[in-house]
């Protein structure tokens, strides 16, 4: 999205890929494009406005590969969230939505409840709030990010790893020095790496979060989201191509380490799924897991409050982007090339 947006300012724009185009975290999210209820617990308001209009812009310009997608939010005796904060946080997500608002939320109780969610656990349930966000098939919809850039007359390389940067706009990959007017770092998970291992002193760093996910062979029409039980992390069973996702973790990841669920997240995301489901998941239902990592700035002790926001830095003529989110990449994309005009 950076190179569609620099492309369309009028410069000739030369993507270098590490792998292959969706290769990795970008295709290992949890397939929401949303404006992050949960956000507003931290204050990012201005990021949950942008997203909820970013949102808007995938579903109206990508029909085909992201649709609307009804959650339900249950509330059961003694959650840790009261209802009447999470209706406070849910007129709020609405207002900040605007013209940009699929559907009102709405409040269900406990038989329309199960009725719209089939399955909920029933024992102490009052009822639940429903409202809409947006699913994406995030590898089809990133390639087809990439063929509009490639239509606008962007070059992208594939298998073209970038070693070291430098501020003058000389980029050294696979042995080959090449010179440009602008460098633009927006390597994700290795942007913060890039620029150590060419010498430029970040003055942000990251805070590499792992999220996992499961792939269950079980039906799921409407998404749900609620908090893990014994803490305040929200994590999600949604619908999946027929199947039901369940999701997600944050585990702190170093970039060196195989990127994969393990075992105790694995029971996590079971132990999840069975407090807030009527039937256990049974091992064989369990079709596959895989696990993405959150390039996030790091800002707090605990990585569930760490900011989702970007910041760009100069260095020179390199401009490193550190975070970010998949819904907000075109807005990104746009401040990217403001930036560089």
């Amino acid at each position: 999205m950076c190179a569609s947006a620099l492309r369309g300012a009028g410069h000739e724009v030369t993507l270098l890929e590490r792998s292959t185009l969706m290769g990795a975290t970008s295709s290992a999210s949890t397939k929401l494009l949303h404006g992050g209820l949960r956000y507003l617990e931290h204050g990012a308001f201005r990021l949950v406005a942008e997203a909820l209009r970013e949102r808007q812009w995938w579903l109206a310009h990508a029909p085909g590969l992201c649709e609307p997608l009804e959650l339900v939010l249950p509330i059961w005796e003694a959650s840790g969230r009261s209802r009447l904060r999470l209706r406070a946080g849910l007129v709020l997500y609405d207002f900040l939505a605007g013209s940009a608002r699929i559907h009102r939320h709405r409040w269900l109780g406990r038989d329309e409840a199960l009725a719209v969610r089939p399955g909920l656990r029933e024992e102490g349930l009052v009822g639940a709030f429903s409202f809409w966000d947006a699913q994406m098939d995030d590898l089809a919809l990133g390639l087809w990010a990439a063929e509009r850039a490639r239509h606008l007359g962007v070059e992208i390389r594939e298998h073209a790893p970038v070693d070291r940067v430098s501020a003058d706009g000389s980029i050294e990959a696979q042995g080959r020095q090449e010179r440009f007017d602008r460098v633009v770092n927006c390597a994700g998970p290795w942007s913060e790496e890039l620029l150590r291992r060419s010498g430029l002193t970040p003055r942000h760093s990251l805070d590499l979060v792992r999220g996992s996910h499961l792939v269950v062979k079980r039906p799921c029409r409407v998404g749900l989201l609620a908090q893990v039980r014994g803490g305040s992390r929200i994590a999600f069973v949604l619908p999946w191509k027929g199947d039901t996702l369940v999701g997600t973790t944050e585990v702190r990841q170093n970039l060196h380490e195989d990127i994969a669920c393990s075992a105790s997240e694995v029971r996590y995301l079971r132990d999840f799924h069975d407090d807030v489901m009527k039937d256990p998941l049974q091992d064989a239902e369990i079709a596959s897991t895989f696990a993405g990592v959150r390039p996030l700035i790091l800002s707090a002790d605990d990585p569930g409050r760490a900011t989702r926001e970007y910041a760009l830095e100069r260095h020179g003529s390199v401009l490193t982007v550190f975070g970010g989110k998949w819904t907000t990449a075109r807005a990104l994309g746009d401040v990217v090339a403001s930036k560089v005009r």
